[in-house]
């Protein structure tokens, strides 16, 4: 519940039938990968028409104008801002009319080379209306297929680009997805009855009754139609990044990532948990929701009795998703009321699964002590959090970081823990089953994947 803000969600669907109740239910599964703003663009086989707007999807997108969105082809998206202002002129999907048809774009995910190209561009004249980097995708589609077809246009463009990226984009009715080479964000593809989809998380695949068939590979390419699907790959090697905290926070926990189920992997991490840092406690309990299968790993590996402590409050948003910090921190006690007959006098260990602030748990744990817990613990499925991320993810500077500001046990007095364990790197890394270098471990470990002006670029020689 601690963990920091992600960025976006997006989906694509090409069927035989009117797709935008799916791409809205789509968007309702995928809700906690963005709270800010969602939108949905369909083709209607003349032009393309897109309802969207701030807020969560119920909001931005009333179900009453779904009925104006006809069309066998669409894409969506939920948003998190991480790069341009919050604000209507940054919401997405984009759209851009030209000479060849009419383009919507979303994308998941930050450009590290973002301000230089859009510096070159505007050099050259061309002119930028929103402070988002995925306008710039949106344009270098433009650009490129004026010479090239769909395929060799995202080719063209993935050559330009640097970092994070999964973007779905529709033309001419015509649905494509890609994903950047690295293979920061997630991208799966499924099949519907009728149809295909792509889309950020495969729970949204299952909740439309659909099939998971694969993860778009870093680097690839997937064109859908309503009776097929397409992939051309990247040709040749290039690193891979996966990033860690879909697994750790981000994703939904019955979602499967690049072939790793969510759940099980926190699962796991809480197993490893409980062998780096044993504690003597009456129960281990979660901070809901993301804490919740570290903290049944943990219990059973150390054959402690599991129980849940806190109520959590359905009808507020996930806090830490929120974009201002004042309104994180006044939402924690409406969010979160301890469960008094289970805590008091009890020796208490919690999981949650990161730390950035740890102001958010601080608060959790007086809670806790307030409803007489005797001693409260606590144990952190995430090494702590020391740099910030370029890649998507709303942590920007290391200031912000407690682990940079103090020691494990400064920190344990700070939020007022009675013990403070973080997983260590090698072990998050065994629970998450990838080699090391295969995922994106930069916020805990100062290394970066792409070339950041003043940072380690972790392949140096």
């Amino acid at each position: 519940m601690a963990g920091p803000n992600h960025s976006c969600g997006v989906v694509a669907i090409s069927a035989d039938y009117d797709v935008a109740s799916d791409l809205y239910t789509a968007l309702t599964i995928i809700q906690h990968r963005g709270q800010e703003s969602a939108g949905i663009s369909v083709y209607n086989g003349a032009t393309i028409r897109t309802v969207k707007g701030q807020g969560l999807v119920n909001v931005a997108i009333p179900t009453s104008s779904l009925s104006q969105l006809p069309g066998h082809s669409g894409i969506g998206h939920v948003r998190y801002a991480t790069m341009g202002a919050v604000g209507y002129e940054n919401t997405q999907p984009l759209n851009v009319s030209t000479n060849f048809g009419e383009i919507a774009v979303a994308h998941n995910g930050e450009l590290t080379n973002y301000n230089e190209l859009k510096e070159k561009y505007m050099k050259e004249g061309w002119v930028f209306f929103t402070g988002s980097d995925s306008e710039l995708i949106l344009r270098l589609l433009g650009k490129y297929l004026v010479d090239y077809d769909p395929i060799e246009a995202v080719h063209k463009i993935m050559d330009e680009l640097d970092g994070a990226y999964s973007v779905v984009f529709t033309i001419n009715g015509k649905t494509y997805g890609f994903r950047d080479r690295y293979g920061f964000r997630p991208l799966i593809l499924g099949k519907l009855d009728g149809g295909y989809m792509l889309v950020s998380e495969s729970s949204a695949i299952e909740a439309l009754k659909g099939e998971v068939i694969r993860d778009v590979e870093p680097g690839e390419i997937c064109e859908i139609t309503n009776t097929s699907y397409k992939f051309t790959p990247h040709e040749g090697e290039h690193p891979r990044a996966h990033c860690m905290f879909e697994w750790v926070y981000f994703a939904r926990p019955d979602s499967v990532i690049d072939g790793r189920t969510v759940y099980d992997v926190r699962r796991e991490i809480g197993r490893v948990l409980a062998r780096e840092c044993p504690a003597d406690v009456d129960f281990v309990m979660p901070i809901p929701d993301s804490g919740r299968a570290h903290a049944i790993g943990y219990a059973i590996e150390a054959g402690i009795p599991y129980e849940e402590g806190f109520m959590k409050n359905r009808a507020a948003g996930r806090t830490f998703i929120l974009p201002e910090q004042k309104l994180r921190e006044t939402a924690v006690s409406m969010k979160m009321i301890p469960i008094r007959s289970a805590v008091k006098d009890k020796k208490v260990l919690i999981i949650d699964d990161s730390i950035v602030r740890g102001t958010t748990l601080k608060i959790l744990i007086g809670m806790l002590k307030d409803a007489g817990a005797k001693e409260v613990h606590v144990r952190i499925g995430c090494p702590p959090v020391i740099a910030p991320c370029f890649y998507g993810v709303d942590m920007k500077t290391r200031d912000q970081f407690i682990a940079n500001k103090h020691s494990i046990d400064e920190i344990r007095e700070i939020i007022g823990a009675d013990s403070l364990g973080y997983i260590s790197l090698e072990g998050l890394v065994e629970a998450i089953g990838f080699k090391a270098e295969d995922l994106c471990l930069a916020c805990v470990n100062n290394k970066y994947p792409t070339k950041i002006a003043g940072e380690e670029y972790r392949f140096s020689q």
